[in-house]
């Protein structure tokens, strides 16, 4: 829960800037009635008429009266709003819970709430809250959602203040605001095999060890606990105390999600874009391979990796941190948009720093020098599967009842050629059905090459 503040119904102690903000209060009932006492006074004046003169002056004071009241009035009002939860899904719906406290001794009147939201999550909320009593609270919510990926502010928090009769109405304003942070869609995936994937805390070949080894021959002293069996004799014999041998400290397998962002490499927008649809995937990717217990990275066509310094090299490590590496990852898909380059080169120049175990990359529209560098990529790679998002497949829809999902033609031909396994992405596809077929095409490949993948 995050706290709003508290407002001061009162204004200035006085002065020319108090007394125009508590005329400018005024409703139209306020300066109806101001009017047609102001012209009873004067019609008064003229006629000679007393009784007249005393129901323009009633007239008149009644308004002034009012907005004096309540511009000096001096209740205390504190207000608090929760957001469940802050972080949602595109095309989901967030609550938004609003608490007002009454913290002076004297009840308020009339009490009308107004939330500032943007305009993609849906319509101004507003809120009349009839008399609160001294200490009390009331507590009110409404819904936002939105398709788009982004972060929105909420707030700040208006609350207008209105005198029984309805003759000034006041607006006080809170001073802080929320977040609402609105990420991709992500797309539960199946666990199926690719190359060079490794399960969990690395059965396979690619896995990193923290230390020297899978049994480290520098032993170190026994502690108490150890298993004797880990003992090691001689190095015993030689120093004259108990060794016993280091044990294996494997890291998690490693995953690398390649999302390219180029503003060439795409065409569209809004929420069915063919960009919208790669930052989309990308989540779920990263999502399921934290899920099977990966070490995970986003990585940009600009360079950019997230998380930054999280563990090894950037990878996201393990319990708490990679929840939090989680989260910020998806909080840099939220907003992520196109980049102004041209190339691939600086993701590239990222990845020949070392074995990153699995690529998996998002790609839109390759030339003939980019699938050059992406054939590069996968020389450092484990495994490496491509979601190519042509621009003419992605165009075209899907005809009905047809499988082909090679749509991109030459720059599939020259990925797979370069080792990866490669899948066109056609308008409207779901990412399910693509990750079964880039394990059933890389299941095919091993076969054809005699039980060895790319």
């Amino acid at each position: 829960m995050s706290a709003a503040g508290a407002v001061r119904a009162e204004g200035d102690s006085g002065g020319k800037g108090g007394v125009r903000t508590a005329l400018a209060g005024l409703t139209t009932r306020g300066r109806s009635f101001l009017a047609a006492g102001v012209a009873a006074a004067i019609c008064a004046y003229v006629l000679g008429q007393s009784d007249l003169l005393r129901v323009g002056l009633l007239l008149s004071v009644l308004p002034l009266v009012c907005a004096a009241v309540l511009y000096r009035t001096r209740y205390r009002v504190a207000a608090s709003r929760r957001l469940a939860p802050a972080r949602v899904p595109a095309g989901s719906e967030a609550r938004v819970h609003l608490r007002m406290d009454n913290v002076s001794r004297l009840p308020t009147g009339l009490l009308m709430l107004q939330d500032r939201v943007p305009y993609v999550l849906g319509p101004r909320p507003r809120f009349v809250l009839d008399r609160v009593e001294a200490g009390g609270r009331r507590e009110v919510s409404y819904r936002v959602r939105s398709d788009l990926r982004g972060r929105y502010p909420l707030g700040p928090l208006q609350l207008r203040l209105s005198d029984p009769f309805g003759m000034c109405e006041l607006t006080r304003s809170f001073s802080t605001h929320d977040t609402l942070t609105v990420v991709p869609r992500v797309e539960a995936l199946p666990p199926v095999r690719l190359g060079g994937e490794a399960k969990g805390y690395g059965d396979g070949r690619l896995r990193a060890l923290a230390l020297a080894g899978e049994d480290d021959v520098i032993p170190r002293g026994y502690r108490y606990g150890d298993d004797l069996r880990r003992v090691h004799w001689r190095s015993t014999a030689r120093y004259g105390e108990l060794m016993v041998r280091r044990e294996e400290q494997p890291q998690r397998a490693r995953c690398t999600v390649l999302l390219d962002t180029r503003a060439i490499a795409f065409e569209g927008a809004g929420p069915d874009s063919a960009f919208e649809w790669a930052v989309s995937g990308a989540a779920s990717v990263l999502v399921h391979m934290l899920e099977r217990g990966f070490s995970v990275r986003l990585l940009t066509d600009t360079g950019t990796v997230v998380p930054g310094e999280a563990g090894s090299d950037g990878f996201a490590g393990a319990g708490q941190e990679s929840a939090d590496a989680a989260g910020l990852m998806m909080d840099t898909l939220a907003v992520v948009g196109h980049s102004d380059g041209a190339g691939l080169s600086r993701a590239y120049d990222v990845l020949r720093g070392g074995n990153e175990g699995l690529l998996v990359a998002f790609l839109g529209d390759l030339d003939e020098e980019q699938a050059a560098v992406c054939a590069r990529m996968r020389q450092r790679s484990g495994g490496a599967l491509a979601f190519v998002l042509n621009r003419g497949t992605w165009r075209r829809e899907p005809a009905a009842g047809s499988g082909s999902l090679s749509g991109s033609g030459d720059t599939l031909r020259m990925l797979r050629e370069a080792g990866w396994t490669a899948v066109g992405v056609p308008r409207g596809a779901a990412l399910e059905g693509l990750w079964r077929l880039a394990e059933r095409e890389r299941s095919g490949l091993a076969a054809a090459n005699g039980g060895e993948g790319p």
